[in-house]
């Protein structure tokens, strides 16, 4: 996959289908509108995501993690472009003459139906409507993609990981939503008690759902371990930062400095301070037994 990241300075050779947006999340409505240019690729011409990322806090997906899942779906281009005043302030008509068709050569664009570009977000599907003729590029407007009575968004994703409701998170992500990075050293205190764990920190833009424990999976050089994931502080042994770090069921392994992705699969309970070591050993053994019983085993 083609790949431009943090920067304004993309330049496309070859005529594109390009679908747009801040795609922050991945979820099933985003996906639809990404088939949809992936089949297009039989007209000559590639694929294209413009994502327009905005770097706040609260991201449902960073943008490496946004990158891998992209490139699983087949995209031949992905274009993550800051959105900072040079794009984002350009009126309307100039940001389709200037970057969709000069720069992207773009033939089809898809969008959904609520999409707005431009200064002030002036720009709609009705105006991409009227000016396809002028720039002759043919606009294909998807449907929303719907769970039940209501339409799927970053926002009903937000929703779903605030209530720590995973399951949910799981039906409009079409995935389990997903923490990634470097295992870190930590204070070693679950090899004390027995139960080893593994490490991460994930960036701070990162979104979280509540402190506590979950049942996940974790994935491992292509190899997926069944486990329990404690999200918070660890009061208990006063740490000062919020980590992710996952108990996985009989591995024992030195993973210091390889990169694994946890899935948060189901919340069990809240994150709690022990008066000692004991009760928070004994409170793990049922967590673990906890997740063991989800998994059948």
């Amino acid at each position: 996959m083609n790949y431009f990241h943090g920067t304004t300075e993309f330049q496309i050779e070859q005529s594109c289908a390009v679908t747009l947006g801040k795609f922050d999340g991945v979820h099933l409505g985003h996906q639809k509108l990404m088939r949809h240019i992936k089949s297009m690729e039989g007209k000559q011409v590639i694929s294209v995501v413009f994502a327009l990322n905005s770097h706040s806090g609260n991201l449902i997906l960073t943008e490496k993690e946004q990158k891998n899942i992209v490139e699983k779906m087949g995209i031949s281009c992905l274009i993550q472009c800051p959105f900072i005043p040079e794009i984002s302030g350009m009126e309307p008509e100039q940001f389709v003459k200037e970057i969709l068709v000069e720069r992207l050569h773009a033939k089809y664009i898809a969008v959904g139906t609520d999409f707005h570009f431009g200064r002030g977000r002036t720009g709609d599907v009705n105006t991409l409507e009227k000016l396809q003729q002028k720039f002759g590029f043919q606009l294909d407007i998807i449907p929303k993609e719907r769970l039940g009575e209501r339409e799927i968004s970053s926002t009903y994703v937000r929703e779903a990981l605030s209530a720590g409701d995973m399951p949910l998170a799981h039906k409009l992500l079409g995935r389990p939503y997903f923490v990634s990075g470097i295992v870190m050293h930590g204070r070693k205190i679950g090899r004390t008690l027995g139960m080893p764990t593994v490490n991460l920190i994930p960036p701070p833009e990162k979104l979280l759902p509540p402190d506590g424990v979950y049942v996940s999976k974790t994935l491992v050089d292509g190899t997926i371990y069944p486990g329990i994931t404690n999200i918070g502080c660890k009061p208990t042994v006063g740490e000062v930062f919020r980590g992710v770090e996952t108990y996985l069921f009989d591995v024992d392994m030195d993973l210091y400095g390889t990169e694994i992705v946890t899935e948060l699969l189901l919340f069990e309970r809240t994150e709690q301070k022990f008066a000692s070591l004991e009760e928070l050993k004994s409170q793990m053994q049922r967590d673990i037994s906890f997740g063991r019983e989800y998994f059948g085993g």
